[in-house]
């Protein structure tokens, strides 16, 4: 592979990572992890605890733990008894829910912006080759967990088993974290 592939590689992953960021951010606030955490319990994480919040967010659990106190200041998330009383589980509100889908639409804008220029057939062996980096990237469930913690599982194919992250890593959804 060329320097300059490579090269221009991270530069334009920089700037798509940069674009969703920014228009995510501009939707839902709370700092770089709320629109993530607002995604991940739309849908994956949903109901899960703070722990596993963290884990899907790269974070510390007291950096979870303030997060969803702004979050559940804001109105978007609220805390419930877990499964074994011990812990407490973290639901997205009404308006989370709405917010939420908000960031995914975002989200896909911005997604959609980037890849404009290229034709149907170019975006089908781009989706082809996608499906083939994940292996380098993905080697845990944590992993792609942490990799589509802002993806639609409608989308990708997570509700149907055919998730490239999952795959990557054995196994044919994320299911709960």
């Amino acid at each position: 592979m060329s320097h300059t592939t490579t090269n221009t590689f991270g530069a334009l992953s920089l700037a798509v990572a940069d674009r969703v960021q920014r228009a995510v951010e501009e939707v839902a606030g709370h700092g770089s992890s709320g629109p993530a955490a607002l995604l991940a319990l739309d849908g994956f994480a949903g109901g899960g605890s703070i722990d596993s919040l963290r884990k899907i967010l790269g974070i510390t659990h007291s950096g979870a733990v303030r997060l969803v106190d702004r979050l559940a200041a804001a109105g978007l998330v609220e805390r419930r008894i877990g499964a074994d009383a011990r812990r407490v589980s973290i639901h997205l509100t009404p308006e989370g829910r709405r917010t939420a889908r908000r960031v995914r639409s975002a989200r896909e804008a911005a997604l959609e912006h980037v890849l404009a220029p290229l034709s149907e057939a170019e975006q089908s062996s781009l989706e082809s080759l996608l499906s083939g980096m994940f292996s380098v990237l993905v080697e845990t469930p944590d992993d792609a967990l942490r990799v589509c913690r802002l993806c639609d599982g409608n989308a990708c194919g997570d509700r149907t088993g055919r998730c490239p992250a999952a795959e990557a890593v054995g196994l044919s959804s994320h299911g709960r974290p």
